[in-house]
């Protein structure tokens, strides 16, 4: 059975970013030290915390937020709903929401195939 997209699950996936995730330090430092509207400096930040974070999901729940964010960025939706109520680390405001998803799902996308390849060797 194929799970429906929802946003909620995006967010629940952002929240290693969130200043409510108030653990660690070195990681928050991290966070603040990248220009989040830069797509190489956010795909840097995203292999470094985000990866570990999708690699420990189910291939199930992996596939599940790929599909959403593919299904919201073919429709009009901005996302200001992911980041309305979501503080961050992050030092820059999100200039294009659109665009921090596109890399988001590039990255998830990579992650997955590269996880993938890995277990069927």
């Amino acid at each position: 059975m194929k799970l429906t997209p929802k946003l909620s699950i995006i967010k629940s996936l952002l929240f290693t970013y969130s200043i409510e995730n108030y653990d660690d330090p070195e990681r928050e430092l991290f966070i603040a030290s990248k220009n989040i509207n830069d797509e190489k400096e956010l795909t840097e930040l995203f292999d470094k915390l985000t990866k570990p974070e999708f690699l420990s999901y189910r291939p199930k729940e992996r596939q599940w937020h790929i599909d959403t964010l593919r299904h919201y960025l073919n429709t009009d939706e901005n996302f200001e709903s992911v980041f309305y109520f979501l503080d961050t680390y992050f030092d820059d405001e999100i200039t294009n929401n659109r665009q921090f998803m596109k890399v988001l799902l590039r990255c998830l996308e990579h992650y997955n195939l590269d996880d993938n390849a890995s277990e069927s060797k």
